[in-house]
């Protein structure tokens, strides 16, 4: 592992657990001053427990709502027409001394990819119709060596840990709108409900900022185990941006792991243009932290260029 994948490794874990550490002792203090350790120990494990239990059926069921969404099929390594899809993604589990993933492909002409799974379903990934109708062998397995990584870091349990947390300070600050405290007036808590429904929010964000650092660190697997793969996946990338209408991309549900897994998550300017002009305006645009903090992708501007200065370093 480089330098760069090392760095968005501890900065990956950190930041997930920095954001664990704030959310608790921030609830913890709130609950503790309003209502006391006994009474707030209680209240919160319950609220707890609720969005616990909500957040592992979805973790548990999604697999298959997606298959239904998308129209999911599985690849048989025997078709004639697919055998090459599924002998690709066996060569880039072998780079990356990852056991295969069950396959899939997504009749939509929208290209993307996306892993996930579950304990039930086991690991999966899908590749979209659209993707492969524009995308040449290399360049395929390039977006593959990405989904692997996901698969390789963990990445749905990591966003199924902190994607928990802004729910939980949600509804703890909802309930307090229904609850008594025994300290401080009405009013007071009234704020202080409002407040902690608003910090939410502000967690949101973070945790938009742990996937944009996630998606980098799948960026950097593909680019270190793939032979081509920080070209390929460049190319890739402008391909599928390129491809894509304006405002028509897979649909995206913020509160989904799923969601955050593809490959691209569509920009609002997407536009139907040569890939190659847009790849090398990407080369030089300079990206501010307003183009980007409210989305759980880099902007692709910003994939490009780390994917640029590691074209030298290879494959390890």
């Amino acid at each position: 592992m480089n330098s760069v994948g090392l760095k968005l490794r501890i900065a990956t874990v950190m930041a997930g657990l920095g954001i664990a550490l704030v959310a608790g002792l921030i609830i913890s203090l709130v609950a503790n001053y309003f209502f006391g350790f006994s009474y707030s120990f209680g209240f919160f494990g319950l609220i707890l427990i609720i969005v616990f239990v909500m957040d592992i059926a979805q973790y548990l069921l999604s697999p298959y709502i997606i298959g239904k969404l998308y129209h999911l099929r599985k690849v048989n390594p025997q078709d004639l027409g697919t055998a090459w899809l599924y002998a690709s993604l066996q060569q880039v589990c072998s780079y990356n001394n990852q056991k295969v993933p069950e396959l899939f492909i997504a009749e939509t002409p929208i290209a993307n990819a996306f892993a996930y799974g579950s304990l039930l379903s086991g690991r999966r990934m899908a590749v979209t119709r659209g993707l492969l109708n524009i995308l040449n062998r290399d360049e395929v397995e390039a977006v593959m060596g990405h989904e692997i990584g996901h698969l390789k870091h963990h990445d749905i349990a990591l966003l199924l840990a902190i994607g928990l947390i802004p729910s939980i300070i949600f509804y703890f600050g909802y309930s307090m709108l229904f609850g008594g405290g025994r300290k401080g007036g009405n009013g007071y808590i009234l704020l202080i409900a409002i407040l902690m429904m608003g910090l939410s929010f502000v967690f949101n964000i973070m945790i938009l900022g742990v996937n944009r650092m996630r998606e980098s660190y799948a960026d950097v697997n593909s680019a270190q185990t793939i032979p081509g793969g920080a070209e390929n996946l460049q190319t890739a990338l402008a391909k599928i941006v390129a491809s894509t209408p304006q405002r028509r991309h897979m649909r995206r549900n913020a509160k989904t792991s799923t969601s955050s897994m593809l490959m691209f998550s569509g920009l609002d300017q997407g536009q139907m243009q040569d890939h190659r002009k847009l790849l090398e305006e990407w080369k030089h645009s300079k990206i501010t932290l307003k183009q980007s903090i409210f989305s759980d992708h880099p902007h692709p501007a910003k994939r490009i260029q780390m994917l640029e200065k590691m074209k030298n370093n290879g494959p390890i």
